[in-house]
């Protein structure tokens, strides 16, 4: 039960982070940096009778409908929340909060600011085996019929709708949604990386002994114990691998500081790690 209300919040705070990136910084430029707000932008400037909220729920409905005859219940309730998610607080906004024009009239800046607020929510979505759907659903229907590379497959589908961009905005806006394509990228590749990264520690000490007593009563990891023979010293020793957050690091580190400033540490940044007491492989 925890668990679920905790992956509630989390969803909600990324759903609110894309919204409110898109609705108060990308939008008002007319940046149509792909999705299903990037469509919906560009199906607005040719039927501005139609909001982007209203928009985006026909656009996502239209795709869940799609998805489901293609490709059957694969992509989740979590996508289908996430992306509807934001498709009603975005419409949400346009009638409590509504924006005409650019907070700043900086297109470049409102394009970082927009890419970093929303990136970092759809970055917080995916974290949690979810995605706030649009391009992600014509993803998986062009990986499946035409097998196309789903990361491809994502960026052609975002591209192309830059692409539509130009016909509506010009070239110049749709070039700089093309960069926020680009830019959206590495975003939430980056944010992705920084959530899930632990530290892969491998010790050897002669207070292996305490070292290993701590890292399982201390810090409540495992570790794995080998056997090895110095290569300059030609003396046996044991090896301590573990792997752990953050922040049980900097706590083992200044331990074995003050028991064995002789230790030899090594530290290797891990991105995934599945299985005894880390993430599932389904989550």
């Amino acid at each position: 039960m925890g668990r679920k209300v905790r992956d509630f919040i989390v969803i909600n705070l990324g759903i609110a982070m894309v919204a409110l990136g898109m609705y108060f910084f990308l939008m008002p430029n007319n940046l149509a940096t792909g999705g299903a707000n990037g469509l919906a932008i560009v199906i607005n400037s040719f039927i501005p009778a139609l909001s982007v909220g209203i928009l985006m729920i026909i656009i996502n409905l239209v795709l869940f409908i799609v998805a489901f005859l293609a490709i059957g219940k694969n992509f989740g309730i979590k996508t289908i929340y996430s992306s509807l998610g934001v498709s009603f607080m975005i419409l949400i906004l346009e009638k409590i909060i509504p924006i005409q024009k650019s907070i700043t009239g900086e297109l470049f800046l409102e394009l970082i600011f927009g890419i970093i607020i929303s990136g970092g929510g759809m970055a917080i979505v995916f974290n949690e085996n979810a995605s706030t759907g649009g391009t992600d659903i014509i993803a998986k229907i062009l990986n499946k019929f035409f097998h196309i590379n789903l990361g491809k497959a994502v960026l052609l589908a975002d591209l192309s709708i830059t692409v539509m961009a130009g016909f509506a905005f010009g070239p110049r806006l749709s070039m700089f949604s093309m960069l926020g394509v680009i830019i959206n990228g590495f975003i939430i590749d980056s944010i992705i990386e920084g959530l899930n990264m632990n530290k892969q520690v491998t010790i050897i000490s002669s207070k292996y002994e305490e070292v290993r007593k701590y890292i399982i009563e201390e810090l409540e990891k495992s570790s794995t114990i080998y056997e090895a023979i110095g290569g300059f010293s030609d003396e046996n020793k044991k090896v301590i691998v573990s792997i752990m957050g953050r922040r049980e690091f900097i706590r083992l580190k200044n331990f074995i500081n003050t028991i064995d400033q002789d230790a030899f540490v090594t530290v290797n940044n891990i991105y995934e790690v599945f299985g005894n007491g880390f993430g599932s492989f389904t989550h």
